[in-house]
């Protein structure tokens, strides 16, 4: 459930062109590092020490590039919104930072953690649901999933955010595998998009689905054999 954001909307309204036609007070990109411009800008209000502006800066530098590109006091300020005390990035979704996919990351959020048992249990009842709502198949215009993931991560702390995402992902990948052999179990000839045989689920718990479970690497899987959809 992590976002690597597009920030191109952002420099199209907020920095405007390579030239500085419009801007208030238009100060370059390239320039943002220079003593004489941070002493101007720590007039304005700016703490050019803080970790959100140096994270804002970093983010308009990797832009800008060589393109001349020019921004004034208010961007800077808007930008360093977007950035917690620490200079990580707040997802507009959630208002929470530590959701941004980076080449640092990247692989180090695969891992298997320990996540609360009560978001366990809200992905197992609701992946049931959908289940039997789409009859084996999911429905991304009406699921509810991201409210469960969104909860998860308000529950775990920030450095542990994408980390708790992949494993919750993992979670929900075996659930949905269970109810699978159990619908077919109900009726070999079921397919996904047929009609599930009434109480197919019943036998299903939560439990029994994580007592079967076993780590291999970044991944949960079922020590029973797994059915794919």
């Amino acid at each position: 459930m992590s976002k690597i954001t597009d920030y191109s909307f952002l420099f199209q309204s907020m920095f405007g062109t390579k030239s500085n036609a419009g801007a208030v007070n238009p100060l370059k990109v390239s320039d943002l590092s220079n003593g004489s411009l941070r002493s101007q800008l720590k007039a304005a209000g700016i703490d050019t020490n803080s970790a959100q502006y140096k994270a804002a800066v970093k983010e308009m530098t990797k832009h800008a590039g060589s393109s001349g590109m020019f921004t004034n006091v208010q961007a800077i300020k808007n930008l360093m919104k977007q950035y917690d005390k620490d200079g990580d990035y707040i997802d507009p979704t959630t208002g929470l930072a530590g959701l941004l996919v980076t080449e640092e990351n990247a692989a180090s959020r695969k891992r298997i953690i320990s996540i609360p048992e009560s978001s366990r249990d809200e992905m197992f009842e609701l992946t049931k649901k959908e289940f039997l709502q789409g009859n084996g198949m999911g429905n991304g215009d009406t699921t509810k999933r991201s409210d469960v993931y969104t909860d998860l991560y308000r529950k775990t702390s920030k450095n542990e955010r994408l980390a708790a995402g992949h494993t919750m992902s993992q979670y929900e990948r075996v659930y949905t595998q269970a109810f699978i052999a159990a619908a077919k179990a109900a009726d070999p000839a079921w397919k996904a998009g047929k009609p599930i045989k009434p109480g197919a689920l019943d036998g299903i718990t939560r439990e029994s689905v994580e007592a079967d479970l076993k780590k291999s690497g970044s991944s949960l899987a079922r020590s029973s054999l797994d059915i794919q959809i």
